[in-house]
C-alpha cells in the first residue's frame, strides 16, 4: 500500500489480531454449532475500541477509515464468516447510514452506544420479492399526523434477529420509483416491528439472519433518516464501502486458506512423498497465489482511491467482482487438495468453502458488478 497504511495501522493490526486469535478463534466451532455470535462480544470489542474506527471522535470513534480496512482484513482469522458478518453488518453497513445522514440527536442515540457495542444495528433493504432492484421495494410508509406508519417485510437481514434497531428502506411516494424511497430508524420493541423468521443458511452460520415484518408499525417523525424521498441515494452512497469490505475480507480469507492448505500439502503423503512435491499440486498453488495477489492489488487500488475522497464506482465493482470470485475459486481448489478430508467439517476448508460463496452475492451480485463496470465503459 506504499504510504497509505501507517505504523499506527500496523500497531492496530497486531492488537486486533491478538484479540481475534485469543478471544474469537477458539470459540468459532462452538458459535457455528450454536448458530449464534454472543451479544457480549460486541460489548467486549466495543470496549477495546474495535467498533468505531471510521466514526467521528466526538461520538467515541477514531475517524480512521483505514483502521476499519485493517479490521475487515483481519476478521477472517476468527475462523467464522458468520462472526465477521455480524460485526461487519453493524459497523460497515448499518451505522454508516446514521453517520452519513443522521441528525446530531440520532447520532448521539445510535452511534455512541453502537461504537461501544452496547447497541447493535442492521440495515433492512432486501425484500422477499427482490434484492438487487432497490428501486422496486414494496415496503411503504405513509404519514399519519406527525407520525409515519410502515408496512412491509424485509429478508436476508444480517443481525435481523438480535439487532436493537434497524434502518429500513420504505416507499414514501409509491409513484416515483427510486425517487420515492426514504429511510427510517426503527427501534426493537416498536409495536408492529418483529423478526418473523430466523433463516437457516448454507454458510455464515454464526450470524443471525432474519426476515423482518412491519405491520402498521408507527414511528415518530424524528425516525426519518435524512431527507424524505432521498433514501435511494443514501443507500447507494455506502455501497462502495460495503463492497470494499467484502473484497478486503475475501482476499485475506483466500490467503489464509491458501497458507493453511500449503502446510497440509507438505505434511500429507501419497505415493511415498508429500503431495506438495507433485507438480500438479505445486502449480495449483502457484496459480492461486498469483490470482490472490492480483485481487489484493486491485482491491488496494480501489481502497486508495476511496480514501483519497474519490468515488471509484468502477474500481470498487472490479475489486469486489474479482476478489470474491477468486476467493470462491481458491476455496474450491483447496478443498480438492484436501480430498475427502476437505469434505469433512473437521477441517476448516469445508466451512470456508460455504462461507466464501456468499461473496459473489452479498453487497451486489457478480452480475450487478458486471453491469456497473460495463456502464462505466459506455456500454
Amino acid at each position: 500500500m506504499g504510504g497509505l497504511f501507517q505504523p499506527v495501522h500496523e500497531d492496530f493490526r497486531r492488537s486486533l489480531r491478538e484479540f481475534i486469535e485469543k478471544e474469537l478463534t477458539p470459540h468459532a466451532d462452538e458459535w457455528e454449532e450454536a448458530e449464534d455470535f454472543p451479544y457480549e462480544y460486541f460489548q467486549k470489542m466495543g470496549g477495546l475500541g474495535f467498533l468505531g474506527m471510521q466514526y467521528p471522535e466526538e461520538y467515541g470513534g477514531d475517524n480512521d477509515i483505514l483502521a476499519e480496512a485493517v479490521f475487515h482484513e483481519e476478521m477472517p482469522r476468527c475462523g467464522s464468516g458468520g462472526v465477521a458478518a455480524a460485526l461487519g453488518a453493524h459497523i460497515a453497513i448499518a451505522m454508516p447510514q446514521i453517520n452519513r445522514f443522521g441528525t446530531p440527536e440520532q447520532k448521539e442515540k445510535y452511534l455512541v452506544p453502537g461504537i461501544k457495542g452496547e447497541s447493535i444495528g442492521a440495515l433492512g433493504i432486501t425484500e422477499p420479492g427482490g434484492g438487487s432492484d432497490v428501486a422496486g421495494i414494496t415496503t411503504y410508509a405513509v404519514r399519519d399526523g406527525s407520525d409515519w406508519v410502515i408496512n412491509g417485510s424485509k429478508t436476508f437481514i444480517t443481525n435481523g434477529v438480535k439487532c436493537d434497531w434497524v434502518v429500513v428502506a420504505a416507499k414514501t411516494d409509491r409513484d416515483k420509483g427510486y425517487g420515492g424511497i426514504s429511510q427510517f430508524v426503527v427501534d426493537r420493541g416498536t409495536p408492529g416491528f418483529e423478526t418473523s423468521k430466523r433463516l437457516k443458511k448454507l454458510g455464515w452460520k454464526a450470524s443471525d439472519t432474519g426476515e423482518l415484518s412491519f405491520i402498521d408499525c408507527r414511528v415518530p417523525a424524528d425516525a426519518l433518516l435524512g431527507e424524505e424521498n432521498k433514501g435511494f441515494f443514501q443507500i447507494m452512497a455506502n455501497f462502495a464501502w460495503e463492497r470494499l469490505t467484502l473484497a478486503l475480507g475475501s482476499v485475506s480469507g483466500a490467503q489464509l486458506l491458501l497458507d493453511g492448505t500449503i502446510e497440509y500439502a507438505k505434511e500429507r503423503r501419497a505415493f511415498g512423498q508429500p503431495i506438495s512435491k507433485f507438480q500438479v499440486i505445486a502449480h495449483y498453488f502457484a496459480e492461486m497465489a498469483t490470482r490472490i495477489e492480483a485481487a489484493r492489488r486491485l482491491t488496494y487500488h480501489a481502497l486508495e482511491l476511496y480514501v483519497q475522497g474519490q468515488n471509484p464506482i468502477r474500481e470498487v465493482a472490479m475489486a469486489k467482482l474479482y476478489a470474491c470470485d477468486v476467493a470462491c475459486e481458491v476455496s474450491d481448489q483447496c478443498l480438492q487438495i484436501f480430498g475427502g478430508y476437505g469434505y469433512m467439517d473437521e477441517y476448516p476448508v469445508s466451512r470456508s468453502f460455504r462461507d466464501m460463496r456468499l461473496g459473489p452475492i452479498g453487497g451486489g451480485t457478480r452480475e450487478i458488478m458486471r453491469e456497473i463496470i460495463s456502464k462505466t465503459m459506455g456500454l
